[in-house]
């Protein structure tokens, strides 16, 4: 049997990861290299009165509310409108508020995201 404490020569002797977990680490890594390529290099992220710039301060961004927070969103309505996006979403979880209407208010540019403004919907 495998046990998690640490044995001189145990390396060899860890049982090799499920072909299902293989999968799920690699869809997760996927994931997370498809979420830096969707962002230009000078994008610009504003959420909660916090302005967040640069690829790598979004992201710390998103894995900080997403460790903060267990939400779900469903998006209710999208819109195109003066060379912007804007999708209407209902997000509900474990945050104050919940559940909330957002609107997420996107710009592109050569298809990736340039600018993204949420708003509280009243």
């Amino acid at each position: 049997m495998w046990s998690h404490r640490k044995r001189a020569g145990d390396c060899d002797d860890r049982p090799e990861a499920s072909r299902t977990d293989r999968r799920l680490l690699q869809r997760r890594q996927a994931r997370r290299r498809n979420r830096r390529a969707l962002l230009t290099k000078q994008a610009v992220v504003k959420d909660e009165g916090q302005t967040h710039s640069g690829p790598t301060a979004i992201k710390a961004w998103k894995t900080e509310t997403s460790a903060r927070y267990s939400y779900t969103s469903e998006p209710c309505a999208v819109e195109q409108k003066d060379g912007r996006y804007i999708v209407t979403s209902r997000l509900t979880g474990n945050f104050p508020g919940s559940p909330v209407d957002l609107r997420f208010v996107f710009r592109l540019e050569r298809g990736k995201i340039a600018f993204l403004r949420s708003r509280h919907e009243l």
